[in-house]
């Protein structure tokens, strides 16, 4: 009896559910359409937001224009970098010089953007070796490790930075620089190696090492704070109990979740480290000359005469100096805000 009362009951549900449903569908509205996709991830999510952020695409697409140009200085160039043309001195800028020339007769808007690709290797080679490597790995292993490794990864930071930023950088590149060269003059005479000199690869050695060591405390700090955070995680634990490597737990666990963070810290420091690039040449200790720079080019127009007679001297160096510093700066803001959940 109870087994036919429920097969009724069952089949009266049926029923009802049939004769409903035709009407329930007609009901809908035909522009309603079922979102099929798959829910976006934090990166995903974290770049919508970024794109709708009108300063910050701006700024982006400014700083891939200038590295745009130093990348492919030997591909865009009319002029030589360092050939003087005596012809054509303190011409102000016209359709062939679209910047104008120096007192050598130079193109200034060849030389600004062959200085801007020895601003794009040395911070590129700066902060991926000091500020990523360097910094990521001595970060995770004094967060992770703790005691004696993180008490030895701490204090020899905080000791490199009580002296003032500058003037470490600028000690190191003045010491290193005569030894350096005198190693590359060395490899020239007694090996197969030539141009070494001549290339620049001494004085690009030189901005490389102080800017390292200018770069790897700040990010090392940032991911020491974030590894002890995470090291006590659920999943962490449960990593480590299913017997996880040490390695493995760092890399495929702790920092992928860290990253937020360390891509807003990377981007403010490169406006850092484009300005550090240019003091140590503006005051004698980056890239020599023949090779142009940005930091050279300011001072070489650095003058009031230059500034009362030949202003477009200054102004290319000047504009790509401070919109490099300014953008890079304004992107990272726009980065931390995006990345940042109380600001969402």
């Amino acid at each position: 009896m109870r087994s036919r009362i429920k097969d009724l009951t069952d089949q009266y549900r049926t029923d009802v559910l049939n004769s409903i449903r035709p009407r329930i569908i007609d009901s809908i509205p035909d522009e309603i359409e079922l979102n099929e996709d798959k829910p976006k991830g934090h990166f995903s999510r974290a770049l919508s937001r970024l794109f709708r952020k009108k300063i910050a695409v701006f700024c982006l697409i400014v700083i891939i224009i200038i590295y745009s140009l130093g990348i492919f200085s030997p591909v865009i160039s009319r002029y030589s970098y360092s050939e003087p043309d005596y012809q054509a001195i303190r011409q102000p800028p016209s359709w062939d010089h679209w910047a104008g020339t120096d007192r050598a007769g130079r193109d200034l808007f060849t030389r600004v953007h062959w200085a801007v690709q020895n601003t794009v290797i040395l911070t590129m080679i700066g902060m991926l070796s000091g500020g990523l490597l360097l910094g990521v790995t001595l970060g995770l292993a004094a967060g992770y490790y703790g005691k004696f490794v993180d008490a030895l990864i701490m204090r020899s930071g905080e000791v490199l930075s009580v002296v003032p930023t500058f003037f470490l950088v600028l000690m190191i590149a003045a010491t290193l620089r005569g030894r350096i060269k005198n190693s590359m003059i060395w490899l020239e005479d007694n090996t197969f190696l030539s141009g070494l000199i001549s290339a620049g690869i001494a004085d690009y050695i030189v901005i490389s090492f102080a800017l390292v060591v200018f770069g790897w405390f700040s990010t090392a700090r940032l991911v020491r704070g974030q590894v002890l955070f995470l090291r006590e995680s659920p999943y962490v634990e449960a990593a480590r109990a299913l017997g996880a490597s040490t390695p493995r737990i760092l890399f495929r666990h702790i920092l992928p979740n860290a990253i937020s963070p360390l891509i807003v810290s990377v981007t403010m420091s490169m406006g850092t480290m484009v300005g550090v690039e240019i003091f140590l040449s503006w005051v004698g200790v980056g890239i020599q000359p023949p090779r142009p720079s940005l930091g050279i080019m300011l001072y070489e127009a650095g003058h009031v005469s230059v500034l009362r007679n030949e202003p477009w001297m200054i102004l290319a160096t000047g504009l790509v100096r401070w919109l490099l510093i300014f953008c890079w700066s304004l992107l990272g803001d726009a980065l931390n805000d995006v990345f940042n959940p109380r600001t969402q």
